[in-house]
């Protein structure tokens, strides 16, 4: 999985402080993992819940399988181009493009209020 530009490995341990900027990690469909773990992983990474916790679920926002096999490649091998989906998890907007790209962007925070 490449993470904000840099290779990762899942069973690596990992220190990222959450913040509100953007974020971003790729898809290797090479890899092992399906699109949705690497997914998962991620949605874990900026929101801080485990993967593991029985609240984590991917199913009460998209449909996992569906998402797997819509940006799978093509059963001659050949990548899926130009497309993406988006959606909402825990008010964080998803959005998975078909090159691997998962870009999620936290909810925006109101301006403090000036006295």
């Amino acid at each position: 999985m490449y993470r904000n530009g840099q290779h990762v490995e899942h069973n690596a341990p990992q220190q990222q402080a959450r913040d509100t900027r953007n974020y971003f990690v790729r898809h290797d469909f090479d890899g092992a993992a399906e699109l949705t773990t690497t997914l998962a992983h991620a949605i874990s990474d900026v929101t801080g819940i485990d993967v593991t916790d029985t609240g984590f679920t991917l199913n009460d926002h998209v449909d996992p399988e569906a998402l797997d096999r819509l940006f799978a490649p093509k059963p001659d091998g050949t990548p899926r181009t130009n497309g993406h989906l988006s959606f909402t998890v825990w008010n964080h907007q998803v959005t998975v493009y078909s090159n691997g790209q998962i870009a999620i962007v936290p909810p925006r925070q109101s301006p403090p209020v000036q006295r």
